[in-house]
Protein backbone atom coordinates (compact mmCIF):
# COMPACT_ATOMS: atom_id res chain seq x y z
CA UNK A 1 0.00 0.00 0.00
CA UNK A 2 1.29 3.44 -0.95
CA UNK A 3 -0.14 6.49 0.81
CA UNK A 4 0.50 9.67 -1.19
CA UNK A 5 0.31 13.04 0.52
CA UNK A 6 0.69 16.47 -1.07
CA UNK A 7 2.25 17.83 2.11
CA UNK A 8 2.92 16.67 5.67
CA UNK A 9 5.25 17.56 8.52
CA UNK A 10 7.16 14.27 8.23
CA UNK A 11 6.54 10.99 6.41
CA UNK A 12 8.23 9.25 9.36
CA UNK A 13 5.48 10.39 11.72
CA UNK A 14 2.77 9.37 9.27
CA UNK A 15 4.31 5.92 8.76
CA UNK A 16 4.72 5.42 12.52
CA UNK A 17 1.02 6.18 12.99
CA UNK A 18 0.10 3.58 10.36
CA UNK A 19 2.44 1.06 12.02
CA UNK A 20 0.68 1.58 15.36
CA UNK A 21 -2.60 0.92 13.59
CA UNK A 22 -1.30 -2.45 12.34
CA UNK A 23 -0.62 -1.76 8.67
CA UNK A 24 1.19 -4.49 6.70
CA UNK A 25 4.90 -4.55 5.95
CA UNK A 26 6.03 -2.40 3.03
CA UNK A 27 3.26 0.14 3.63
CA UNK A 28 4.77 3.31 2.21
CA UNK A 29 4.12 6.99 2.83
CA UNK A 30 5.37 9.41 0.20
CA UNK A 31 4.91 13.18 0.23
CA UNK A 32 5.45 15.89 -2.35
CA UNK A 33 6.66 18.17 0.43
CA UNK A 34 7.62 17.92 4.10
CA UNK A 35 7.43 20.90 6.41
CA UNK A 36 9.42 19.28 9.21
CA UNK A 37 11.43 16.52 7.55
CA UNK A 38 14.37 15.25 9.58
CA UNK A 39 17.32 12.89 9.46
CA UNK A 40 19.59 11.32 12.06
CA UNK A 41 19.93 13.16 15.37
CA UNK A 42 16.99 15.37 14.41
CA UNK A 43 18.87 17.21 11.66
CA UNK A 44 16.51 18.99 9.27
CA UNK A 45 16.07 17.50 5.79
CA UNK A 46 15.59 20.03 2.99
CA UNK A 47 12.27 18.97 1.41
CA UNK A 48 11.58 21.23 -1.55
CA UNK A 49 8.09 20.75 -2.94
CA UNK A 50 7.84 18.41 -5.91
CA UNK A 51 11.59 17.98 -6.36
CA UNK A 52 12.63 15.12 -4.12
CA UNK A 53 11.47 11.67 -3.11
CA UNK A 54 10.45 11.81 0.56
CA UNK A 55 9.37 8.36 1.64
CA UNK A 56 8.96 6.28 4.79
CA UNK A 57 8.37 2.54 4.69
CA UNK A 58 6.95 0.32 7.42
CA UNK A 59 9.02 -2.87 7.63
CA UNK A 60 7.90 -5.85 9.66
CA UNK A 61 10.98 -8.05 9.60
CA UNK A 62 12.06 -11.08 11.62
CA UNK A 63 14.91 -9.06 13.12
CA UNK A 64 15.67 -7.84 16.65
CA UNK A 65 15.80 -4.07 17.28
CA UNK A 66 19.59 -4.36 17.58
CA UNK A 67 19.70 -5.04 13.83
CA UNK A 68 18.80 -1.42 13.07
CA UNK A 69 22.40 -0.39 12.23
CA UNK A 70 22.78 -3.15 9.64
CA UNK A 71 19.27 -2.48 8.36
CA UNK A 72 20.38 1.09 7.70
CA UNK A 73 23.29 -0.28 5.63
CA UNK A 74 20.89 -2.50 3.67
CA UNK A 75 18.67 0.50 2.95
CA UNK A 76 21.69 2.48 1.75
CA UNK A 77 22.53 -0.33 -0.65
CA UNK A 78 18.91 -0.43 -1.82
CA UNK A 79 18.86 3.32 -2.42
CA UNK A 80 22.09 3.27 -4.41
CA UNK A 81 20.79 0.32 -6.45
CA UNK A 82 17.49 2.08 -7.18
CA UNK A 83 19.28 5.25 -8.27
CA UNK A 84 21.56 3.27 -10.58
CA UNK A 85 18.63 1.34 -12.07
CA UNK A 86 16.61 4.54 -12.59
CA UNK A 87 19.31 6.92 -13.82
CA UNK A 88 22.51 5.01 -14.55
CA UNK A 89 24.31 7.11 -11.92
CA UNK A 90 26.83 5.31 -9.71
CA UNK A 91 26.70 6.13 -6.01
CA UNK A 92 29.14 5.87 -3.15
CA UNK A 93 28.00 5.03 0.40
CA UNK A 94 29.31 6.88 3.44
CA UNK A 95 28.80 5.12 6.75
CA UNK A 96 26.33 5.09 8.33
CA UNK A 97 23.54 6.59 6.22
CA UNK A 98 24.69 8.86 3.38
CA UNK A 99 24.37 8.13 -0.33
CA UNK A 100 26.80 10.19 -2.41
CA UNK A 101 27.41 11.09 -6.01
CA UNK A 102 31.03 12.14 -6.16
CA UNK A 103 31.67 13.90 -2.87
CA UNK A 104 28.17 15.35 -2.48
CA UNK A 105 25.17 13.84 -0.71
CA UNK A 106 22.14 12.94 -2.83
CA UNK A 107 20.22 10.79 -0.35
CA UNK A 108 19.98 9.93 3.32
CA UNK A 109 18.64 7.06 5.40
CA UNK A 110 16.92 7.03 8.78
CA UNK A 111 15.75 3.98 10.74
CA UNK A 112 13.46 4.19 13.76
CA UNK A 113 11.36 1.59 15.54
CA UNK A 114 7.65 1.69 16.29
CA UNK A 115 6.74 -1.27 18.48
CA UNK A 116 7.82 -4.40 16.57
CA UNK A 117 8.09 -2.53 13.27
CA UNK A 118 10.98 -0.65 11.74
CA UNK A 119 10.28 2.65 10.01
CA UNK A 120 12.69 3.28 7.13
CA UNK A 121 12.93 6.90 6.08
CA UNK A 122 14.63 7.61 2.76
CA UNK A 123 15.08 11.05 1.26
CA UNK A 124 16.46 11.40 -2.25
CA UNK A 125 17.27 14.66 -4.00
CA UNK A 126 15.81 14.03 -7.44
CA UNK A 127 15.06 17.10 -9.52
CA UNK A 128 16.40 20.01 -7.48
CA UNK A 129 18.23 22.50 -9.70
CA UNK A 130 19.84 24.37 -6.79
CA UNK A 131 20.21 24.23 -3.00
CA UNK A 132 20.28 26.85 -0.25
CA UNK A 133 23.69 28.44 0.32
CA UNK A 134 24.35 26.39 3.44
CA UNK A 135 23.82 23.13 1.53
CA UNK A 136 25.16 23.94 -1.94
CA UNK A 137 28.69 22.70 -1.22
CA UNK A 138 27.45 19.49 0.40
CA UNK A 139 24.38 18.36 -1.55
CA UNK A 140 23.53 17.39 -5.10
CA UNK A 141 20.53 15.96 -6.92
CA UNK A 142 20.10 13.32 -9.58
CA UNK A 143 19.20 16.11 -12.00
CA UNK A 144 22.32 18.12 -11.24
CA UNK A 145 24.50 15.01 -11.51
CA UNK A 146 23.01 13.74 -14.76
CA UNK A 147 21.76 16.87 -16.50
CA UNK A 148 18.35 15.23 -16.91
CA UNK A 149 14.94 15.34 -15.26
CA UNK A 150 13.93 12.04 -13.63
CA UNK A 151 10.61 10.38 -12.80
CA UNK A 152 10.04 10.21 -9.06
CA UNK A 153 7.38 7.53 -9.59
CA UNK A 154 9.81 5.27 -11.46
CA UNK A 155 12.44 5.85 -8.80
CA UNK A 156 9.94 4.96 -6.06
CA UNK A 157 9.01 1.74 -7.87
CA UNK A 158 12.65 0.75 -8.20
CA UNK A 159 13.35 1.77 -4.60
CA UNK A 160 10.59 -0.42 -3.16
CA UNK A 161 11.81 -3.39 -5.22
CA UNK A 162 15.37 -2.87 -3.99
CA UNK A 163 14.31 -2.39 -0.37
CA UNK A 164 12.36 -5.63 -0.45
CA UNK A 165 15.30 -7.47 -2.05
CA UNK A 166 18.02 -6.16 0.26
CA UNK A 167 16.00 -6.55 3.46
CA UNK A 168 15.20 -10.08 2.32
CA UNK A 169 18.92 -10.80 2.07
CA UNK A 170 19.40 -9.43 5.58
CA UNK A 171 16.67 -11.66 7.00
CA UNK A 172 17.57 -14.79 5.02
CA UNK A 173 21.38 -14.60 4.92
CA UNK A 174 22.16 -12.56 8.02
CA UNK A 175 24.08 -9.43 8.86
CA UNK A 176 27.38 -10.52 7.37
CA UNK A 177 25.96 -10.65 3.82
CA UNK A 178 24.91 -7.00 4.09
CA UNK A 179 28.13 -5.90 5.81
CA UNK A 180 30.20 -7.49 3.05
CA UNK A 181 28.05 -5.94 0.31
CA UNK A 182 28.23 -2.50 1.94
CA UNK A 183 31.99 -2.81 2.36
CA UNK A 184 32.37 -3.53 -1.36
CA UNK A 185 30.09 -0.65 -2.36
CA UNK A 186 31.57 2.01 -0.08
CA UNK A 187 34.87 3.85 -0.44
CA UNK A 188 34.57 4.87 3.20
CA UNK A 189 34.77 1.49 4.94
CA UNK A 190 38.48 0.73 4.46
CA UNK A 191 41.51 2.98 4.18
CA UNK A 192 39.74 6.36 4.09
CA UNK A 193 41.22 9.19 6.15
CA UNK A 194 38.26 10.78 7.88
CA UNK A 195 37.20 12.98 10.75
CA UNK A 196 34.43 11.80 13.07
CA UNK A 197 33.29 14.45 15.53
CA UNK A 198 36.79 16.01 15.70
CA UNK A 199 38.53 12.61 15.96
CA UNK A 200 40.75 11.86 12.97
CA UNK A 201 41.90 8.49 11.69
CA UNK A 202 41.72 5.94 8.89
CA UNK A 203 38.67 3.72 8.49
CA UNK A 204 39.37 0.08 9.22
CA UNK A 205 36.27 -1.94 8.43
CA UNK A 206 32.93 -2.72 10.05
CA UNK A 207 32.24 -4.84 13.11
CA UNK A 208 29.61 -7.65 13.08
CA UNK A 209 26.91 -5.20 14.20
CA UNK A 210 27.62 -2.76 11.39
CA UNK A 211 29.59 -0.16 13.34
CA UNK A 212 32.73 1.47 11.94
CA UNK A 213 36.31 0.91 13.12
CA UNK A 214 38.67 3.87 13.06
CA UNK A 215 42.46 3.47 13.26
CA UNK A 216 43.77 6.53 15.06
CA UNK A 217 47.21 8.12 14.46
CA UNK A 218 48.57 6.49 17.62
CA UNK A 219 47.59 3.06 16.27
CA UNK A 220 44.60 2.58 18.56
CA UNK A 221 41.52 1.04 16.94
CA UNK A 222 38.30 2.75 18.02
CA UNK A 223 34.76 1.54 17.34
CA UNK A 224 32.53 4.37 16.13
CA UNK A 225 28.92 3.85 17.20
CA UNK A 226 27.55 7.15 15.88
CA UNK A 227 28.72 10.44 14.43
CA UNK A 228 29.15 12.34 11.21
CA UNK A 229 31.93 10.89 9.05
CA UNK A 230 33.65 13.38 6.73
CA UNK A 231 36.83 13.20 4.63
CA UNK A 232 39.87 14.60 6.45
CA UNK A 233 41.66 17.56 4.94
Amino acid sequence: MIVRLPICPSTMKEAAKLAREGCPSLTTVVADEQTAGYGRHGHAWHSERGSGLYVSIVLRLALPPASAPVLSLALGLATAEAIANSTGLACDLRWPNDVLIGDKKCAGILVETEGPAFIAGIGINVNQSAFPDDLAALATSLRLASGSHHSRDQLLENLLESVERLTGILVDEGRDAIIQAFSRASSYVHGKRVVVDAMEGVTDGLDPSGFLYLRRPDGARTLILAGGVRPAG
